[in-house]
């Protein structure tokens, strides 16, 4: 099994950092984590060259994201939340999924054909809610996830969200659910 995981925090040693850690363990196979904060791939400049073509023009790391992306089982986001939505950084690395949803509505092509599944790692410790950040890692995970199992780990001090959306790293959390298919109602 072959997981990627997107790290939204700059921190090297915060709780995003601990809980990635924590899902690593718990997973078999091969893992890759990709720092947004160190990986050299500029955002999406809306040049629409993947409206015609199945890559992106823009020559830099992106391109063994994507091959990455294609290959692998699972793929995790994993985020501190400020100002109530994923860091700036991992939005812009993000936003080269253009590729994906332009395959799908311009070209009608489904250019990643292995199913897999998604899960997300939220962490929050504002006055905010959990909503912006829920949705906007749902919306990125739909392009290129077809098999969305929609588990995650949610955690935060005065973090505003619905009970059912919490679950436990202890109980196997996002690891558990990527393993076993298994879905969380978020």
């Amino acid at each position: 099994m072959k997981t990627l995981i997107f790290n939204g925090s700059a921190r090297k040693n915060g709780d995003t950092q601990s809980l990635i850690e924590e899902l690593v363990r718990q997973l078999e196979g091969e893992t890759l984590i990709v720092d947004a904060h160190d990986v050299d791939v500029k955002a999406c400049m809306d040049c629409r060259y993947c409206w015609e073509h199945s890559e992106c023009c823009v020559k830099d790391d992106w391109q063994e994201i994507d091959a990455y992306i294609r290959d692998c089982d699972n793929i995790v986001i994993a985020s501190p939340v400020y100002f109530c939505e994923i860091t700036g950084p991992l939005l812009s690395l993000l936003s080269r999924l253009q590729v994906y949803w332009a395959a799908k509505r311009f070209r009608q092509e489904k250019i990643v054909t292995k199913p897999k599944r998604g899960g997300m790692i939220l962490l929050g410790g504002g006055k905010g809610t959990a909503t912006a950040p829920l949705n906007t890692s749902a919306v990125l995970l739909h392009q290129i996830v077809q098999l969305f199992s929609k588990c995650g780990i949610f955690i935060g001090d005065q973090f505003q969200m619905p009970q059912k959306k919490c679950l436990s790293y202890r109980n196997g959390g996002v690891g558990n659910c990527l393993r076993n298919g298994t879905a969380l109602a978020v």
